[in-house]
């Protein structure tokens, strides 16, 4: 099956004075003390749990690097795509008290 590529699309026009608007996919990082960030326990690949954090405005290239500020802090892997961070293992705790020293307003979700 052929992936889709729906960040490209073509648009025609027979207006000669017709420029095709440029697309920002950077998106500007909100500071830490403008964000409030979700921490949930959940089960990921084969029932293991795993520390999500969910709702962080910013580009992707300062998400990664706060996954791997999050990761090297609890010792363990995971990953950082589409806006959320999953840290192998029951981490949420360790995760709060260190986003809470960078300046974030964090809030548990679950039990």
């Amino acid at each position: 099956m052929a992936k889709k590529d729906n960040n490209k699309l073509i648009v025609y026009s027979t207006n000669p004075d017709y420029k095709p608007q440029e697309e920002s996919e950077h998106q500007d990082t909100l500071p830490p003390a403008q964000q409030t960030l979700y921490l949930a326990l959940e089960r990921h690949g084969g029932g293991k749990v795993a520390t999500v954090v969910y709702n962080f405005i910013g580009s992707d290239d300062d998400l990664s690097v706060l996954g791997k500020q999050l990761k090297t802090k609890c010792g363990v892997g995971g990953s950082a795509k589409d806006g959320v961070i999953i840290i192998q293992g029951d981490n949420r705790d360790k995760a709060i008290t260190y986003l809470q020293s960078l300046g974030y307003k964090t809030k548990k979700k679950g039990g």
